[in-house]
């Protein structure tokens, strides 16, 4: 059944190649970005691959441009945008990661309740929330971002036990994506060292710290999207999707290895 699908930080990376598969299996796609470019350059994406996205600019933090989904009948919502801030919890600057929940979470809950209205009024509808295997195990000098996807998780998992009390065939799922080979987790890792100075508690680290993540994304990430894009497919189209879809998937099993030996 063909479906109409919102998806949310489709310029780049996860989300635009799970835009391009979903409108590649016949669904309507609606590809929101953050920019009025990324929205140009996206559509234009889409037409080169052979499909067509409607796309416009959907920052959801604004309340303005969360406005304009609420007149859209949706059957998927993917709240895909986010941000990564990273640094340590005992230095990092509060604004950054009041900002990174800012996004992440309120942004990312504001706009859910939102669409809500419409999919409940219609008993019908998925939401799916793309939180991470961070939100799973704590991720140190990256815990800004970390924190969130906690947030986004525990969110995830509590909306959806609230909605089946109400049987209007409206269902939430999460989303947790590994390591992908995108670029966000190399610009996340780097803002740190843009303000981390020679007064950082970790300045004498540095250098070490840099190499070593550097070491560990070259290791461990996914060279390809197509591992969670299958998962976020398979979650649009399922009558009842499950609670969580994980990918890669021998980096969910690392994390569910790790919570049991409590490492």
């Amino acid at each position: 059944m063909q479906k109409t699908i919102l998806i949310t930080g489709a310029g780049t990376g996860i989300g635009r190649d799970s835009a391009v598969a979903l409108a590649r299996r016949g669904h309507s796609v609606i590809a929101t970005t953050h920019t009025e470019q990324q929205a140009l350059d996206l559509r234009a994406y889409g037409h080169a691959q052979g499909v067509a996205l409607e796309t416009f600019k959907l920052d959801i933090t604004l309340p303005e441009d969360r406005a304009l989904a609420e007149p859209l009948v949706l059957d998927v919502l993917i709240n895909n945008a986010g941000i990564g801030e990273s640094g340590s919890l005992a230095e990092v600057d509060m604004e950054r990661v009041r900002h990174n929940f800012e996004v992440n979470v309120f942004g990312t809950l504001a706009l859910t309740q939102l669409v809500l209205k419409g999919m409940l009024a219609r008993q019908q509808g998925t939401v799916l929330l793309v939180s991470s295997i961070a939100g799973r195990v704590p991720m140190p000098f990256l815990m800004p971002y970390s924190m969130t996807k906690f947030a986004l998780s525990a969110a995830g998992a509590g909306l959806r036990a609230e909605l089946d009390l109400l049987k209007q065939n409206v269902h939430v799922a999460l989303i947790e994506p590994g390591a992908f080979h995108t670029g966000f987790n190399q610009q996340m890792s780097a803002r740190k060292f843009d303000w981390m100075g020679a007064d950082s508690y970790f300045a004498a680290h540095a250098d070490a710290l840099r190499a070593k993540e550097a070491r560990e994304f070259k290791l461990v990430e996914a060279r390809s999207t197509d591992a969670i894009v299958r998962k976020i497919v398979q979650a649009s189209e399922a009558r009842r999707p499950r609670l969580r879809y994980v990918a890669p998937w021998i980096q969910g099993f690392v994390v569910r290895l790790a919570r049991i030996l409590g490492v």
